[in-house]
């Protein structure tokens, strides 16, 4: 799935101020990071708030990324924790032909064993029909799907494409990089640990930064995957307290921040989340006035 490597940026959702979706904003966003150089979009992802919107406002969403995408690859988000739910939804979806694959979390809350996150992800590869990206982030799902695991699934289901580890174990991604099928795509899922996830064979990355800074972050991976580390480290290095800063208060009120600094959007988040507080906006205005 050579269209899926490189920077993916996950999209956050740009809101009005009455919180309503704000489409002159997610288009100014798409612009930026297109003309910025990323390779794929992640649409309805954490980043993107998808757990905060409607049915309808999903579909909007979708609908309109797809027609200003610049015929981009796009990943869409449908996961869950009830296995059929997730099939249902992802047969339903009326925009699967124009889908590059689905990104489907590791089932939160439930706290399943390695068995049943094994079955989870062969039960939507056997009751669908569209490419699979899973997704490894115990920090919010807890519960973290072991390297054998995702290997297992790797070996034995055919569209089963690729995984996006948000582990933050380096063992344990160099452990899959190393027994993975050749076609098998491993995107890191933590921007701080891109470079070295692509040294060790990584192919990109599904970026929060990248909706903030996509030219820098886009071209710091270019570099890793052309095994130009020395000058990717310069950039890495550089941007390191900015990604830092972004996940201090959460993910995406960090980014939304950086993104209303440089007039994008507004600084808007749906509740249970919330704008960044005044130390960290102080600390990130800091890192924004030095470039």
């Amino acid at each position: 799935m050579d269209r899926i490597k490189g920077t993916g940026v996950a999209l956050v959702t740009p809101f009005k101020d009455n919180k309503e979706v704000d489409y002159p904003a997610l288009e100014k966003l798409l612009n930026f990071v297109c003309d910025g150089g990323v390779d794929f979009l992640v649409v309805l992802g954490t980043t993107g708030e998808a757990a905060t919107m409607s049915c309808d406002e999903k579909n909007s969403v979708v609908r309109f990324i797809i027609d200003k995408s610049r015929n981009l690859p796009i990943v869409l988000g449908i996961g869950g924790n009830n296995s059929s739910e997730v099939v249902n939804s992802i047969n339903s979806c009326e925009f699967l032909e124009k889908i590059d694959a689905i990104l489907s979390v590791v089932p939160f809350y439930n706290k399943p064993t390695q068995e049943g996150i094994y079955q989870h992800y062969k039960f939507i590869h056997d009751n669908t029909k569209v490419p699979i990206l899973m997704y490894n982030v115990p920090g919010r799902t807890a519960v973290n799907m072991s390297s054998e695991t995702c290997l297992r699934c790797a070996n034995n289901l055919e569209r089963i494409i690729g995984v996006k580890e948000a582990s933050g174990n380096l063992s344990q991604v160099t452990k899959i990089l190393k027994d993975k099928p050749d076609d098998f795509v491993v995107l890191s899922g933590d921007d701080e640990l891109t470079l070295p996830i692509i040294a060790c064979g990584g192919d990109g990355v599904i970026s929060v930064v990248a909706n903030a800074y996509p030219k820098e972050f886009s071209k710091m991976v270019n570099l890793c995957r052309n095994n130009n580390f020395i000058e990717a480290r310069i950039i890495n290095n550089k941007l390191n307290d900015i990604i830092n800063s972004m996940f201090i208060d959460g993910n995406p009120a960090g980014v939304k921040y950086y993104l209303n600094r440089k007039s994008i959007i507004s600084n808007n988040l749906r509740l249970p989340l919330c704008p960044v507080s005044q130390s960290c906006s102080s600390l990130i205005d800091e890192l924004y006035k030095r470039g």
